[in-house]
């Protein structure tokens, strides 16, 4: 059985004649705890994964605690059993976890079951090989822009995105299009000020960010030039849905 102790990955670990090991009281605990207890313990499931997806790289229990703000005995007991279902595993020696197999299994069911993924794989592949440039899907996730896939073209400049990754909206030709069913004061209410400053230290105006979505709306399309990075064009193009939402 594999668990983190004390901050430190053990492997193969066989717990003492009468005693418990943390999976095992925290399987015990989840038989007894109250509704609320069990709700929460989804909530802090959630947030580590969530936590270790913004941070894209692997990180001890007690800094995910700490980016959390949960219990680090709380979490011990959440990663142990995550660890045990392969959804995380041990990275390092220094008792860091990141995702495991089981995720990597669960996300390729999920694309291969999305018929608009299945069909986007096969435009990303010919876009980037048409083209020679990097072609992207994107989607929101909560205010922020991610990629859910790319392929690179084979020019000689590649500038892209991990999958994943959080991106302020307004530094993006796709962010344009993804917020173009909502008002002006629905956009400003949704878009963190903060986001409106780019790498560079430049401000868009909110004003401005505004006015180009409904440009870009009128277009169904959007071309942007130098906003993440000053030698980058981004051209976007929306996949709606039946309501003419833009969903990626």
């Amino acid at each position: 059985m594999n668990a983190i102790r004390d901050g430190e990955f053990v492997q193969d670990e066989v717990p003492a004649p009468g005693k418990d090991s943390l999976m095992d009281m925290a399987a015990e605990k989840t038989s007894t705890q109250p509704a609320r207890e069990r709700q929460n313990s989804i909530d802090r499931t959630v947030e580590v994964l969530d936590a270790l997806l913004k941070l894209h790289a692997p990180a001890k229990v007690g800094d995910l605690a700490r980016l959390i703000g949960a219990p680090r005995s709380t979490l011990y007991s959440i990663i142990n059993r995550l660890i045990e279902a392969g959804i995380l595993e041990a990275a390092g020696e220094d008792g860091q976890v990141y995702f495991g197999r089981a995720m990597h299994l669960y996300g390729r069911a999920y694309a291969d079951a999305n018929p608009l993924h299945r069909r986007c794989r096969e435009a990303l592949e010919r876009l980037a090989s048409e083209t020679h440039a990097t072609a992207q899907l994107c989607a929101l996730r909560g205010n922020k822009y991610v990629v859910v896939d790319v392929r690179d073209g084979t020019g000689v400049f590649k500038i892209t995105t991990d999958i994943g990754v959080e991106v302020p909206i307004p530094w993006t030709a796709s962010g344009r299009l993804l917020l173009d069913h909502m008002s002006p004061a629905e956009i400003l209410a949704f878009v963190p000020k903060a986001d409106f400053r780019l790498p560079d230290g430049r401000a868009i105006q909110p004003e401005a960010f505004v006015a180009e979505i409904a440009r870009a709306r009128a277009d169904g399309r959007c071309m942007t030039n130098g906003l993440s990075d000053r030698f980058t064009c981004c051209l976007a193009a929306p996949i709606r849905d039946r309501r003419g939402v833009a969903g990626a």
